[in-house]
Parts: structure tokens; C-alpha cells; sequence
């Protein structure tokens, strides 16, 4: 597989964001889960995506079970910063933000041991807390640097000008925000352009629209219980249809193309810049097989101008999250 800068170290083009493998998208399965992280791996995916809020704790415990044997041959990030209740998490149980130093630490050193590691990759602040200076979060962040804890650190969700404060105190290696055809606000928010300026990676997470791209996802209705996208303003009635006639316009890309919606809507992502590292979830292993055949599908520039001009924010209905929720990402 083709590979990318993430930070100073060399990544797969595609990474694997394994949220999904825990919560979020219906009933979980760790056997299915480690077969597919396994698959990953076969298929030269280097880069693995985790949180401590994903579970809680499962999806990092599941990482470190089912990574330790190969632990010299991937790249793993995790991130702290959610508060939450520990019973389950998906965006009901999310309660807040916390980012001072004592829990940027606190839960590197949890993570540390769930993970079943001596460092950690890449650690993420997860969401900016209102509350803390974004200096102090990176600070503790750096400490963990310098103690040999955490290789990288990388920012979630943050804003141009925050960006900017936190590298001025300690160089970020990555930022990650969702972008994907439906979802490019960072094209106009300055984020990106700072990123390609302070030579930051970037990370797009949910690069298939939640699954929306693929042409794939039934109505909300249909959707298994426990289903974030349940929650989710863009998968609702009056919503759900319009978005729907857009994916259409990739469907017939892929159609010409011999290739699937869902490979079409990543090959656009990565079009858009070396320094753009995606990582897409995927529970079942086709899914995955799939996401990574599409390092090798190139669009041309007419096909990105089709599809650039199909999905502009005038087209799109509905936010990408409930209120509460959205109001934790800064613009």
C-alpha cells in the first residue's frame, strides 16, 4: 500500500478508524473485530485509530489484545478528553470535556496499560476544554513527550487559531476533524491551510460520511438499535432523502469507474493532498478490503469537479451532529 507522512513517521495512505469496533454501529463482536484488525494489517494498514471514550475503555483493551504481537509494525493513536459515563458512551452518554494536565496524564498512563504498550504513538486531546488554556493541555501532553510516554501529540476538532497556539508551545503532528464530500469545512475554515503551513498532518475521520457514501445505509428506522446515527440530524426523515440524491453522483462515478461508491468518495479524500492520511472505520472485513483498494483508484480532475460541485454545504441538509454535541468542535 501506498505511504504517507503522519507527523515523522511513515503511515499507510489509509489508516483504520476503530471506533465502530466497539460501539456506535450495532452489536460488537470482538472475535469478528480481531479478525478484521488482522486483515487490516495483511493488507498494509500500518495506522490505528482508538479513544478512551470508545467503549469505555473496550476498544483500547481490544486494540491491545489483538495488536500486541504486531505492535512493532503499526502506529497507534488514542485520545483523551471526554467526560462520560462508564457504563456505555455513544453521544447521550458524553457529558463534557476535560483537558487539564492531571487527566492528560491520568489517562495516558490508563491508556498505556490497556493498550498493552510502553508508548504511545500518537495521543490526541480528544475535544479543547473551554475551562483549560489550550497551553496547559498541550503542555502536559509534551511532558508525556519528553518522559518517553507518547511519541506524537495531535489535536481533535480545533480551530486555525488554536492550532496555532498549541504548536507554539510543542510541534503537533496531526489534526483530526471529519471531512469527507459531505462534510468540508475545514477547506474554508483555515484549518487545513494552517495545517499544510506548520507542515501538520492531516487526519480526516468519518471520510465516508458515517457510511452515507456508500450508497449503503438504510433509513435511520432501519438502522440496529444502539445505532448512533440514530442520532444524527443528517440520517433523519426530510433530511436522509435529499442527501441521498447526491450519492447518487458518486454511484454513477463508480459505475464508470468498474469501482464502488464507497471507494470513489475515499479516492476524492486523498486526492486532495499527500498530506491527507484517512482513516475510515470498517466492522466487516470486505468493508475493509474494500477502503483499501481505493489507494489505487485515481479520479480525474473532471470527476472531483463533479462531485466538488455536487456536494457544496447549499446541498447538503442537516447538521453532522445534535446541538450539544456540535457546540464541543470549534470553527
Amino acid at each position: 500500500m501506498e505511504h504517507r507522512k503522519l507527523g515523522k513517521i511513515e503511515v499507510s495512505a489509509i489508516g483504520l478508524g476503530c471506533m465502530g469496533l466497539s460501539q456506535a454501529y450495532g452489536v460488537q463482536d470482538e472475535a469478528a473485530s480481531i479478525r478484521t484488525l488482522h486483515r487490516a494489517i495483511d493488507l498494509g494498514v500500518t495506522s490505528f485509530d482508538t479513544a478512551e471514550v470508545y467503549g469505555p475503555y473496550r476498544n483500547e483493551i481490544l486494540l491491545g489484545k489483538a495488536l500486541k504481537t504486531y505492535r512493532e509494525r503499526v502506529v497507534i493513536a488514542t485520545k483523551f478528553g471526554f467526560t462520560y459515563s462508564r457504563d456505555r458512551t455513544d453521544f447521550g452518554e458524553i457529558t463534557g470535556t476535560d483537558g487539564r494536565p492531571e487527566n492528560a496524564k491520568a489517562v495516558a498512563e490508563a491508556s498505556l496499560k490497556r493498550l498493552q504498550t510502553d508508548v504511545i504513538d500518537l495521543y490526541y486531546l480528544h475535544r479543547v476544554d473551554p475551562a483549560v488554556p489550550i497551553e496547559d493541555s498541550v503542555g502536559a501532553m509534551a511532558d508525556l513527550v519528553t518522559e518517553g510516554k507518547v511519541r506524537m501529540i495531535g489535536l481533535s476538532e480545533v480551530s486555525a487559531e488554536t492550532l496555532r497556539r498549541a504548536h507554539a508551545i510543542h510541534p503537533i503532528a496531526a489534526l483530526q476533524s471529519e471531512y469527507s464530500l459531505w462534510t468540508r469545512d475545514v477547506e474554508t475554515n483555515g484549518v487545513l491551510e494552517v495545517c499544510r503551513e506548520l507542515g501538520i498532518t492531516f487526519v480526516p475521520f468519518s471520510p465516508l460520511g458515517r457510511g452515507f457514501l456508500t450508497g449503503k445505509v438504510p433509513a435511520a428506522a432501519e438502522l440496529e438499535p444502539g445505532d448512533l446515527r440514530h442520532s444524527l440530524p443528517r440520517f433523519q426523515p426530510g433530511h436522509i432523502e435529499a442527501n441521498r440524491r447526491l450519492v447518487t453522483v458518486i454511484e454513477e462515478i463508480a459505475a464508470a469507474k468498474g469501482a464502488s461508491a464507497a471507494q470513489v468518495a475515499l479516492a476524492w479524500v486523498l486526492a486532495q493532498g499527500n498530506d491527507i492520511v484517512p482513516i475510515p472505520g470498517a466492522k466487516r472485513i470486505a468493508h475493509l478490503e474494500q477502503n483499501a483498494a481505493a489507494v489505487d483508484l485515481a479520479l480525474t480532475a473532471g470527476e472531483c469537479a463533479q462531485l466538488e460541485a455536487t456536494f457544496t454545504p447549499e446541498n447538503i441538509s442537516g447538521g453532522r451532529y445534535p446541538d450539544v454535541f456540535e457546540a464541543m468542535a470549534q470553527k
